[in-house]
């Protein structure tokens, strides 16, 4: 944006902005798209004045970048957290999910997961700059490069800004028309391999030990574990396994995605897991727990930011549509379990992330950025003490 439309804060300005972000396209396991993403974040905090912290990317993922603006106040403030990673390829912008407005409709590949949310937050630091004010407390904008694989190379540096801050705001979007995320469930994945004995399948058939056959199941075994009214959920969604037809298939793979509203359901589904043995004496099964994200719950504190949030949002003329204990996963996930109060959800409202009609709606782009402006002056760890 320019000054002057980061001084007025319109609807047109705010959407330059957004299409900025996602004119750079950036598919997680693209390092150099991703840090270019990195690129035009660091360019626009340092515009603003902060203080820029990039750190190298590990494991075959692009940078962290941080960004420290310093506020009213010193001390521990609050850590803003975002992802420049997409799960869109590059091409998509000129194939499937080209850049257009459609009424209230604006699509493109990441708009609302999460580009939309991350232009929002850093217009709204903007335009406290521009007008010559500065947050309550010091704010970290933090943007990582890898959530959508499940923040592996990141996990460790979030939490350990995440304690070193009071508060945790994350600018994934909002949910069912406008709600903020006050909890989200855990996410997990497990894998599972069985290996056999391969045989001949025919003359020799009785002397082989299906991997595949194991494995169909333990699936109808990990499937039964589903307990709906307990929010619990495990999905077999991959299975590969088997060489050749006429072979008794030596080994089959399969990932298990598993969804936990706490804790104590997480450990419980956790011990069912790693206590399956095989049914066949004969073939070997081994369960492995992949990348991890721990549920985090509402506590005192979250719904005193929520409350706070759901104020300021009155006093700028709209509802922020409630709240809401989310299924999908984000960083808050790390941040929240902590301990550490986290309001997630304060993106942008639209609808159909990882697809090739995601989009968000031009008309919420004013009144939550000026909800972000709002909470950055107002604020304090006084909010969320006792």
């Amino acid at each position: 944006m320019t000054a002057t439309q980061m001084k007025e804060l319109t609807t047109e300005g705010l959407l330059e902005a957004v299409r900025q972000w996602v004119m750079v396209e950036s598919p997680t396991q693209d390092v150099a798209a991703v840090n270019r993403m990195a690129d035009h974040a660091e360019g626009l905090l340092r515009a603003i004045g902060a203080r820029i912290e990039r750190i190298p990317g590990e494991g075959g993922y692009a940078d962290i970048l941080i960004g420290r603006v310093p506020g009213e106040t010193g001390g521990p403030g609050i850590l803003l957290l975002g992802h420049m990673d997409t799960v869109h390829p590059v091409g998509t912008l000129a194939g499937h999910l080209p850049w257009h407005v459609n009424g209230d409709k604006v699509f493109g590949p990441g708009i609302y997961d999460m580009k939309g949310g991350n232009s929002i937050a850093l217009s709204a630091l903007a335009h406290l700059h521009a007008t010559g004010r500065k947050p309550r407390m010091p704010v970290s904008v933090m943007f990582i490069p890898d959530e959508e694989a499940g923040s592996p190379s990141s996990r460790a540096r979030i939490e350990q800004e995440a304690l070193n801050h009071a508060i945790v705001l994350v600018a994934e979007p909002s949910g069912d028309g406008g709600r903020l995320t006050v909890a989200r469930h855990g996410i997990a994945r497990y894998y599972l391999k069985t290996t056999g004995k391969p045989a001949h399948a025919g003359a020799y058939h009785a002397k082989g030990r299906s991997a595949i056959r194991e494995m169909a199941r333990q699936v109808l075994t990990v499937e039964a574990m589903t307990d709906y009214d307990r929010t619990i959920t495990l999905n077999v969604g991959t299975i590969r396994g088997g060489t050749h037809e006429n072979m008794v298939p030596i080994s089959c793979e399969a990932c298990v995605y598993v969804l936990v509203p706490t804790a104590d359901a997480e450990a419980e589904v956790r011990a069912k897991l790693l206590a399956l043995r095989p049914h066949d004496p004969d073939v070997q099964l081994d369960v492995t727990l992949g990348l991890f994200r721990p549920p985090f719950v509402k506590t005192p504190a979250i719904q005193k930011l929520y409350d706070h949030a759901a104020g300021l949002a009155r006093d700028l003329g709209f509802e922020v549509a409630g709240e809401r204990v989310a299924g999908g996963g984000s960083d808050g996930n790390f941040t929240g379990a902590l301990g550490v109060p986290t309001l997630d959800g304060l993106g942008v409202i639209g609808d159909g992330p990882h697809t090739h009609y995601e989009h968000l709606l031009a008309s919420c782009l004013v009144p939550r950025t000026q909800l972000y402006v709002s909470l950055f002056e107002t604020l304090g760890s006084d909010l969320i003490a006792g």
